[in-house]
């Protein structure tokens, strides 16, 4: 089938990468040329494992363009994943989505195309992209017969491949049959999974067909924020369990697994630590809570997902200063950048913000992460002084280490050999992935949160 995808972010350009994999003829449209030329010469703009090489298996069906007119006549799909972010009360910025509906209606011509939003959007969007298009439509003296769907993504970023050729369903929204019909038959590589696997990313044994959930289109769309509001809250939920399992002498680990191992509930997204942070999460359960304040409704369980969350940053404030007592002054190195290990995403990252808190508080700070450097010094200019080039580099001489994202190259750092170059060894684990007895036989005071 011949497809457009309007936007080359995260899921844009996984979205389209992976349609051409399984055999699609793909046009990958961005409005940034200096982004549309660096994808022509083989270079990707985020950081995913195995993305790349993905992209060199599907390129001669894979097309770059920065021009609307040679991405959409031909399309009979489009995908919108132009970025949405938060404005100040909760809701989505959409005027992205707004800029790229009425830019696409200006060019369809196919005898019927599906315009599909792939970005994560407020319940109504669809109705509304539709009216969008069909004003653009008017205004250029066109009618060209479309219908909008959502296909929501439920990628996890540092296993998008595998996410998007092996997901656990597929979910389509529309109030048409035939963008439906469409849609399946898009689909239908990865529903049957009879493509050839990459060597890089091979078909676990067993996988079979993919559950296609096929609804009606505000269902589709509430499916998305539904799904990550749960997923939040779980982690929320052992966090705030995490916090009164240390009042009363219970092992939090234990506990989660306890739990876990019931069939009802499952031992996913049931880690202590940190948190959640990245573009979902906090951007999807607030604009949820936004919707619903538009229709008189109250979301305390999801509002409750998002304090709980929130304050475990600042709970490693509180652990720091009851291990040193004062801060102010103290050297502080916090290793891991990026919200979760495999990606370079910077997005509601827990590290920058508990880097702001610590500086905020006159401790001098120095910072590792093994992937997310560069975007940092792009994205946060004013604190590119506080990077070190090694772990090593950023530990010795400090008063305190905060683990801020869940690497695997810290989990094998020679951590005996690091506690001789720190000032004070206090180590805060706070993804909990350190071995608590080769800690203390290290020599570091191992602190957890919650």
């Amino acid at each position: 089938m011949k497809v457009a995808v309007i936007g080359t972010g995260y899921v844009g350009l996984t979205t389209g990468v992976c349609l051409a994999f399984v055999g699609h003829d793909v046009h990958c449209l961005d409005v940034d040329e200096r982004k549309v030329e660096a994808l022509r010469a083989g270079q990707i703009p985020i950081f995913e494992p195995n993305l790349l090489e993905l992209m060199q298996e599907g390129l001669d069906r894979l097309h770059f363009t920065s021009k609307y007119e040679e991405a959409i006549p031909d399309s009979e799909i489009v995908f919108i994943a132009v970025g949405t972010p938060s404005l100040p009360d909760g809701q989505p910025d959409l005027k992205y989505l707004r800029s790229a509906s009425e830019s696409l209606g200006n060019h369809l011509s196919s005898p019927f195309t599906v315009v599909v939003n792939k970005s994560t959007v407020p319940i109504g969007s669809g109705n509304w992209v539709g009216a969008l298009i069909r004003e653009s439509q008017k205004v250029a003296g066109k009618n060209a017969p479309f219908a909008v769907a959502s296909n929501p993504e439920f990628l996890r970023e540092g296993s998008a491949i595998a996410d998007s050729l092996y997901p656990d369903r597929i979910v389509i929204g529309a109030d048409s049959g035939r963008a439906l019909e469409l849609l399946y038959t898009l689909y239908r590589p990865v529903i049957d999974q009879n493509f050839a696997a990459p060597a890089f990313c091979p078909r676990q044994e067993g996988f079979g067909a993919v559950a296609l959930v096929s609804t009606d289109l505000a269902s589709a769309e509430l499916i998305k924020y539904a799904a990550n509001a749960f997923l939040a809250t779980k982690i929320s939920f052992i966090n705030e369990i995490g916090l009164l399992a240390g009042k009363v002498g219970a092992d939090i680990q234990h506990v989660a697994r306890g739990i876990g191992l019931d069939s009802r509930i499952g031992n996913r997204f049931l880690h202590a630590g940190l948190g959640w942070g990245g573009s979902c999460f906090a951007k999807d359960t607030a604009a949820l809570s936004a919707t619903a304040k538009e229709y008189g409704l109250g979301m305390g369980i999801v509002e409750a997902a998002r304090h709980v969350n929130f304050s475990m940053r600042e709970r490693v404030i509180d652990k720091l200063l009851e291990s040193l007592k004062i801060i102010k002054g103290r050297n502080i190195a916090v290793l891991g950048l990026a919200f979760k290990p495999n990606t370079d995403d910077l997005r509601d990252a827990p590290a920058i913000d508990i880097i702001r808190r610590l500086r905020d508080r006159g401790v001098i700070v120095t910072a590792h992460d093994p992937i997310a450097m560069d975007r940092f010094r792009v994205e946060h200019p004013d604190l590119a002084g506080i990077l070190s080039s090694t772990a090593e580099e950023a530990v010795a001489d400090s008063d305190a280490v905060v683990l801020a994202t869940e690497w695997s190259e810290y989990r094998e750092l020679d951590w005996a050999a690091l506690a001789n170059t720190a000032r004070q060894k206090n180590l805060l684990d706070a993804r909990w992935i350190l071995d608590s007895e080769s800690m203390k036989k290290a020599g570091w005071n191992l602190m957890r949160i919650p």
